[in-house]
């Protein structure tokens, strides 16, 4: 059995909560919107018996980390800094693939592998009609005025993920973050360290869910200006952490090939 989560804090002592699993490799797990650490990264806590250590910080905002006005890519990649250590690897969704991108081309001699499970980085595939229908959507949702309630099932639909299928408790736990999330920094206007990363050593993996023409568009094309490898882990829609062994499968070969 993998250890319980316990309370850690970043070498630069900043205050962020981290669920902490395993002993061994540190690996960094960067959660998306809408959910904490613990909801989005539990399927993948079998991984922590691989010899691998689960870092996976509550971005601020989010659950037990300090309270923020609203979420900030920049800054999530000052706090991803501050928890590689000498090296681990990198794993980010959605939103919090922008800081993970971000920390890798900061600290890339700490990097040990990278990987982006439909990253934010809507300022991509934008040749494709299907991504530009996609991004149009979410800033449409972004800035309509419209309930909470309303709004955080629709900005869900919009991504491809299907409210129906999440636990009964899940749009209950979401509500209170709907505000991080629309008051943060918005994911169209990230500009990306391509350039660094595709010139970095490390290997790297762009996951899409197979489930949106707009999401593979925009994965296919950040996989190819950073020189990573492409895949598709279909199943569960938006959240492929959710996905279990078919996403850890592949996480498992990509970290073993920087050892």
């Amino acid at each position: 059995m993998a250890t319980t989560g316990t309370t850690t804090r970043t070498r630069a002592g900043t205050d962020l909560h981290v669920e902490a699993w395993g002993a061994g490799t540190p690996v960094v797990l960067v959660h998306g919107s809408l959910a904490t650490a613990a909801e989005e990264w539990d399927a993948q806590r079998p991984l922590a018996d691989q010899g691998f250590r689960l870092l996976a910080p509550d971005r601020r905002g989010y659950g037990r980390s300090p309270a923020a006005a609203g979420e900030d890519f920049l800054r999530d990649a000052e706090d991803i800094v501050g928890l590689m250590g000498d090296g681990a690897h990198l794993v980010g969704h959605s939103y919090g693939g922008l800081g993970v991108l971000l920390a890798a081309a900061r600290n890339p001699e700490a990097t040990l592998s990278l990987a982006l499970l439909e990253p934010g980085a809507f300022a991509l595939g934008q040749h494709d009609p299907a991504a530009r229908a996609l991004v149009g959507e979410v800033r449409r949702m972004w800035d309509a005025d419209v309930p909470d309630e309303q709004w955080v099932v629709g900005f869900l639909k919009a991504v491809g993920s299907d409210p129906d299928e999440f636990p009964p408790d899940f749009l209950a736990l979401a509500l209170p973050l709907v505000p991080v999330f629309r008051r943060g920094r918005p994911l169209w206007y990230a500009d990306l360290p391509l350039d660094e990363l595709a010139g970095a050593s490390f290997p790297k993996l762009v996951v899409s869910g197979g489930h949106s023409a707009g999401f593979d568009a925009i994965c296919d094309d950040l996989a190819e200006r950073i020189g990573g490898s492409r895949a598709v882990v279909e199943g569960a829609g938006h959240e492929i952490q959710f996905t279990g062994a078919p996403i850890n499968d592949a996480l498992l070969a990509l970290w073993r090939q920087s050892r």
